[in-house]
């Protein structure tokens, strides 16, 4: 059966067997624009976009919700993002650049990161960016020092790390006590960390953040957390920690594979605000503004990625090789992260499968393996394959190894492609060398 539940909202299998997106057939993409490519459906952006708002201000009415840029973000998305009322989630100078680039409302832009650099911070201060979120003290000395060399206050949020394990991969888990993010509640740096930001002339604390990891799959970790936060919170409440904004960060999970069924956006909505509203009352403290800040749950199931198959390599009772024209430079996260994906032929969606093969990328790495051991219909040089839930950190992770071009990306809509991102030359791969 296809696997419809990790593919965009748009999906469909054509008369002929060919599986199409926003109304585009993904070969006439293909012959179009050539493989390696990604498609990001506009219709499942925006639905994912509304979903959030919807589920959290129908919950807490002063909710904003902020996309985390670093799942992906290029202008024409940022545009797209404005559109439909998020704020944005920046983790650098280049992701502020982008929304400094469409006049995006800056106040509705959060800066995050753990060693911003001073370059970053007087980027962000001289463009009257809404809030930084102060990850150390040297941060939060040196913001200090440039806003008030700006002659500005600054408003900041802390990050804080509350020693919950959200149960998720290694390399993405944030919010424990071993984490190179945040100030840690346990070893009292977050106290510390509060007094500090309310003492500095140049700053105005606004309130506290705290980012557990992702993909989360699991709903108690953020009831746990947020407990542990707004006690914290209430405990500091006469050394001048006034709660007036309260982010819980993001991390929400989606489907990468059939039989994955991560919850609903509704869930998340209703463990986190009901979390939020209970301790609040308990503890005696007002209520704050929530920041959510959804990023891969947002983007991840509107990508595709789409590979045309090359060499295939059969090695008799070992493991059949299917080669493809991207891999590692384009989605690392197989390599980084042991990720597993679906894999749809795209010509022959509408096929039962029949045999197993292991999809290899063209990267000199023995371990670019998109896929391993899946079952597929028969294929052949030519055949086009769709990797689903691919639109968050596989553009923004991707790489020159190789001295490959990363691949262009389209957005479709009822039956239109629009291309937001050309395919590099090796012309733009070189124009930093200097002979």
């Amino acid at each position: 059966m296809f696997p419809y539940n990790v593919f965009p909202d748009t999906a469909a299998i054509n008369d002929n067997g060919a599986l199409e997106i926003g109304g585009c057939n993904l070969m006439d993409l293909a012959d179009e624009y050539g493989t390696s490519l990604y498609v990001l459906d506009e219709e499942t952006l925006r639905n994912r976009c509304r979903a959030f708002v919807r589920a959290f201000q129908s919950r807490y009415g002063d909710t904003q919700v902020v996309y985390a840029s670093k799942a992906y973000i290029n202008p024409a998305l940022a545009r797209l993002f404005e559109e439909e009322g998020l704020g944005l989630d920046v983790v650098s100078g280049g992701e502020l650049a982008i929304a400094q680039s469409v006049d995006f409302p800056l106040e509705r832009v959060y800066f995050h990161g753990n060693n911003k650099s001073p370059e970053e911070l007087a980027q962000a201060v001289e463009g009257n960016i809404g809030r930084i979120v102060i990850d150390s003290f040297h941060e939060l000395e040196t913001l200090d020092r440039i806003a008030g060399d700006a002659g500005k206050v600054q408003d900041v949020l802390i990050r804080v790390s509350p020693g919950v394990d959200p149960h998720t991969h290694v390399h993405t888990t944030t919010g424990i006590l071993d984490s190179k993010f945040g100030f840690a509640i346990q070893t009292g740096h977050a106290a510390e960390a509060v007094r500090r930001a309310v003492a500095a002339r140049n700053l105005n604390l606004l309130g506290l953040h705290f980012h557990l990891g992702s993909p989360i799959f699991e709903l108690e970790p953020y009831a746990v957390a947020t407990e542990v936060v707004l006690r914290f919170a209430a405990d500091l409440r006469e050394e001048g920690l006034e709660m007036r904004e309260f982010s819980p960060g993001g991390g929400f999970a989606i489907a990468y594979t059939r039989d994955q069924e991560p919850p609903a956006v509704g869930d998340y909505a209703n463990t986190i605000v009901s979390a939020l509203t209970s301790n609040c009352d308990s503890l005696g403290l007002p209520a704050p503004r929530l920041i959510i800040e959804p990023g891969r749950s947002i983007i991840g199931p509107a990508g595709v990625a789409v590979y045309r198959i090359g060499a295939i390599k059969d090695i008799p009772g070992v493991r059949k090789y299917v080669s493809v024209d991207g891999g590692m430079g384009d989605n690392i996260r197989p390599a980084l992260y042991q990720a597993v994906y679906e894999v749809v032929v795209a010509n022959k969606a509408g096929q039962d499968p029949s045999e197993t093969v292991t999809i290899a990328g063209k990267y000199c790495e023995s371990g670019d393996l998109l896929a391993s051991d899946i079952t597929l219909p028969v294929v052949e040089p030519g055949d086009v394959l769709a990797i689903p839930a691919a639109g968050a950190y596989c553009p923004s992770m991707a790489s020159n190894y190789n001295l490959n071009p990363r691949p262009p990306i389209v957005l479709v809509q009822d039956g239109r492609s629009r291309l937001i991102r050309r395919r590099e030359s090796y012309q733009d791969m070189m124009i930093a060398d200097i002979v």
